[in-house]
């Protein structure tokens, strides 16, 4: 079963309201969408992060043209091959290109074969994927009212967004403790500290206690967070350091961190994906899943992969509360806190085209610089 034709579109889904962390600001989430189509008459989907230009250049430019002619299910050698055509210099700007066909070439391997994606990476080890509420406002009061809105719709595992100053940062773990209790409370810091501030500020926060603190160095610094588990308590996990399988291998061999965010569009695709988190739980370290706002089909992606893989044993981040619609007629449903994982062939989703269409864009707007400051852009570190 071989790929005759692809499609794609970048869309722009809005937001139900502003976001905010380290980096910038969101009004929106831009993601591109693919569909393969088969000599079979198999129809596969996939979708990817888009945040930067170079994610649609490098699929129209390469991705798009030597899918065609490919077997669906020869996704390793494809990977490989956008590599060999020179991206193995530079892997982190093919990845999330080749992250969309990929998932479109499982999507359609696993109709064809009748199976739940699932079923094709090693069956259900569990039947319900616990998700983290996510939260990114800057003030008190109103995280915390978040936090307990999040609580109140059954979520057992929060993460909050810092990295604005020593007692902002605090002022918001401490408003989000206060409303949840005893769950599991994450920060997520996405590379705004240096050293010195990362071990002072962890101290200050050690009453609340963090079930990790996330990316609190620049991503290159792995030396730094593995000193930094050293000299403190919280435990550490890497997201911006470990997108591609040679990074989550860095990370292990400089014994970096304790818990390790993967991304299927980051590391390239579902199956390195698998891969990373093979070498995780080699190493007795748990997994979890990043999040940029998914739409319906990397959303059941992402649940496929946490039914899956064993040391995915913790909630995977989530931001779907804030999307403001879906191009997907049956979407993974998340009740409770927890997503029921598909059991519809391929990605187990239905996309709905005219939708699509109706969310097409040319172009990438608001994904990382503040409207609100003119001039402004995030620097790392910060403080």
């Amino acid at each position: 079963m071989k790929i005759t034709k692809v499609s794609h579109w970048m869309v722009r889904m809005p937001l139900t309201e502003s976001i905010a962390w380290a980096s910038g600001a969101r009004t929106g989430a831009t993601r591109l969408i693919c569909k393969i189509e088969t000599d079979d008459g198999v129809v596969g989907w996939g979708e990817t992060i888009c945040l930067i230009e170079t994610v649609r250049a490098v699929f129209e430019a390469v991705v798009s043209k030597l899918a065609l002619g490919y077997a669906v299910g020869d996704v390793e050698r494809f990977s490989r091959h956008v590599l060999g055509a020179g991206y193995y210099h530079h892997k982190r700007a093919a990845v999330m290109a080749i992250a969309a066909m990929e998932m479109a070439m499982w999507d359609a391997l696993g109709k064809a074969a009748g199976q739940p994606l699932h079923a094709l990476w090693g069956g259900l080890w569990r039947k319900r994927v616990p998700a983290s509420a996510y939260l990114f406002l800057l003030e008190p009061k109103a995280v915390a009212d978040k936090a307990a809105w999040f609580f109140d719709q059954g979520y057992g595992t929060f993460k909050a967004k810092i990295g604005f100053g020593e007692n902002a940062d605090y002022a918001v773990l401490a408003a989000v403790r206060s409303r949840i209790g005893d769950a599991p409370l994450r920060a997520d810091v996405n590379g705004a500290w240096r050293p010195g501030t990362a071990k002072r500020v962890l101290r200050r926060l050690e009453d609340l206690d963090l079930a990790y603190v996330e990316q609190p160095l620049p991503l290159e610094n792995l030396a730094g967070h593995a000193e930094l588990r050293r000299v403190q308590t919280t435990p550490v996990a890497l997201d911006e350091s470990a997108y591609t399988l040679e990074d989550v291998a860095a990370i292990v061999r400089a014994d970096a961190a304790d818990v390790v965010l993967l991304d299927p569009h980051e590391a390239g695709g579902c199956w390195q994906t698998i891969k990373a988190a093979g070498i995780a739980e080699a190493f007795d370290l748990s997994v979890t899943l990043h999040s940029g706002a998914e739409l319906g089909i990397s959303q059941a992606a992402y649940v496929h992969l946490a039914a899956s893989i064993p040391n995915m044993d913790i909630a995977i981040d989530t931001e779907r509360a804030y999307l403001a619609g879906d191009v997907v007629r049956n979407p993974p449903v998340l009740k409770e806190g927890a997503y029921e994982v598909p059991m519809g062939p391929g990605l187990g989703v239905e996309v709905d085209e005219a939708t699509v269409e109706k969310y097409r864009v040319s172009d990438i707007v608001g994904a990382y610089l503040d409207p609100a400051k003119p001039g402004w852009f995030p620097v790392k570190p910060a403080y």
